[in-house]
């Protein structure tokens, strides 16, 4: 048994990492930083954690932030390049799209996590990062 969950685990991983190839050509500029802000489906918190590093290696000066949903609990995780930290705090971010699906978390200034129980609100969220990344430069 829990030879399969760690390859049920180790799965998710190389699924969120396949995922993370694709959404790196969504991420937009917003005045030099590349903004991404997503949901990944079937991903546990570590794998988005792993897929948010491996995001900002691809895209350089980059803020990430990722989503995924399981029932009615939201997960999110935010990542910003250390060039942006002077600028832009990963716990500021995350805790922002947080509130709006009732939660909240916290972390680094370069990695920070978050809850919330609203996933109808998610996309909304999300779509508010760019405008938020944009206020801070």
């Amino acid at each position: 048994m829990r030879a399969l969950e760690k390859e049920v685990a180790r799965l998710k991983s190389r699924l969120a990492s396949s995922q993370g190839d694709d959404l790196a050509a969504q991420a937009v500029d917003v005045a030099g930083t590349r903004v991404l802000a997503a949901v990944l489906d079937g991903v546990d918190p570590k794998a988005l954690r792993e897929t948010v590093d491996q995001l900002k290696n691809k895209l350089g000066s980059a803020a990430i932030v990722l989503a995924a949903v399981d029932g009615g609990r939201v997960s999110l995780v935010a990542g910003v390049t250390a060039d942006a930290t002077s600028w832009l705090k990963a716990g500021e971010l995350v805790n922002h799209v947080a509130r709006q699906v009732g939660g909240k978390g916290g972390g680094r200034p370069d990695m920070a996590m978050a809850g919330g129980s609203d996933p109808a609100a998610l996309p909304a969220a999300l779509a508010s990062v760019p405008d938020w990344v944009a206020a801070r430069r």
